[in-house]
């Protein structure tokens, strides 16, 4: 169970740091309008979403794997409990956000992005909000 724990947690960093390192390439995006830094950011944009869906696979399967490795066959009960739900609402919302910033990729791909860069200043401090009550749920187990 140690080696899933030690995958999951290492899948979920690197989950994070992509959710956190695109929407700052985007604030950069949005302050720029000369072509070729606009084409090395949609590059380096479209390498981190690889990487991003790398580690968002890495991160579901190692959570499935260990829910199963503590629970066993009790996993029903286990994922029934309420710090659990909201943690799994929580990382909902984040796969929300992940297809989100793929979608923004695409549009600013298409020239067609409309949002400045003020507004990805405030979006990119979405997954670090996120993730602090994911944590706290996690070590806590409030309810």
């Amino acid at each position: 169970m140690l080696w899933i724990k030690t995958f999951h947690v290492f899948f979920v960093v690197s989950w994070f740091a992509c959710l956190f390192y695109l929407p700052r390439l985007y604030v950069n995006h949005a302050q720029t309008t000369e072509k070729p830094l606009c084409e090395m950011l949609l590059g380096m944009e479209h390498r981190l979403i690889k990487m991003m869906w790398f580690t968002f696979w890495g991160t579901l399967i190692s959570a499935l794997l260990l829910v199963y490795s503590i629970a066993g066959s009790f996993w029903l009960d286990y994922i029934k409990q309420g710090w659990f739900i909201a943690k799994v609402a929580l990382v909902a919302g984040l796969v929300f956000y992940h297809f989100w910033c793929i979608r923004i990729h695409h549009h600013f791909r298409a020239g067609t992005e409309q949002h400045s860069h003020v507004w990805f200043r405030v979006f990119n401090e979405v997954p670090a909000l996120a993730l602090l009550v994911v944590v706290y749920l996690v070590i806590a187990k409030p309810f």
